[in-house]
């Protein structure tokens, strides 16, 4: 009778110690399965404002340069009055031009300051009724007589997408992406070894080759790209 007893005392230990050792994958897999919930409950729960004043027109432009050259960037651009201006005096490399608020989606660029007597001749151009055509043919006699100068390798970064929803904490802007231009004024496939098309994301390539708006342009890899 005892060894009845403790045969089946031992059977239930063993039962018992398979069922416990079961349990484990069902705790771990439910764990993982939170994570994605967590991260969706996370972007639901992100507080996104419309930029809606000259501040924060400023802090999303500021999104277009480089970190470490924000602090000293001008920036300029029309203001929520629709007034072109001096948003913010600065004092480094860098001039940013802000997103125009009365226009759909967001875009706004900063660049090299040498490239502001081109980035003015072009918006005086468009003022006076311009078309993309007129003025592209304007400044390129202009830079082949010498009236207009441009500077090799100054470098153009445009931040731009379809929203105009922005994070406050981080000034960053809903969906927008980074865009790279460097000028490189009549330069051409040939005299830089790069395709006149880009052949992959991300991949560098030459734009309006052999003319005054020659540049090398680095477009963004698209998000859902492994």
């Amino acid at each position: 009778m005892k060894r009845i007893i403790t045969t089946l005392l031992f059977a239930g230990i063993l039962i018992s110690c398979n069922s416990s050792d079961k349990t484990k994958p069902v705790i771990e897999e439910s764990s993982e399965i939170k994570k994605p919930t967590d991260s969706v409950t996370n972007k639901v729960n992100k507080q996104l404002k419309k930029i809606d004043s000259d501040e924060a027109l400023i802090a999303t432009a500021l999104m277009a340069a480089p970190e470490v050259s924000r602090s000293g960037a001008k920036i300029i651009g029309y203001n929520m009055a629709g007034e072109f201006v001096t948003l913010r005096e600065g004092n480094n490399e860098f001039i940013i031009l802000a997103d125009d608020p009365n226009k759909d989606g967001f875009s706004a660029a900063a660049y090299h300051k040498d490239l502001e007597p081109f980035m003015a001749r072009g918006r005086a151009l468009k003022a006076e009724g311009k078309n993309h055509q007129e003025i592209f043919d304007i400044r390129e006699e202009e830079v082949k007589s010498g009236k207009l100068k441009m500077t090799i390798g100054s470098t153009l970064h445009i931040y731009y997408g379809p929203d105009t929803d922005y994070d406050p904490e981080t000034s960053k802007v809903e969906n927008a992406k980074l865009r790279y231009v460097v000028y490189m004024p009549y330069a051409t496939a040939e005299s830089t070894g790069l395709p006149e098309v880009p052949i992959a994301q991300n991949h560098p390539w030459i734009m309006n080759p052999g003319t005054h708006r020659a540049h090398i342009m680095i477009s963004p890899v698209a998000e859902n790209s492994k």
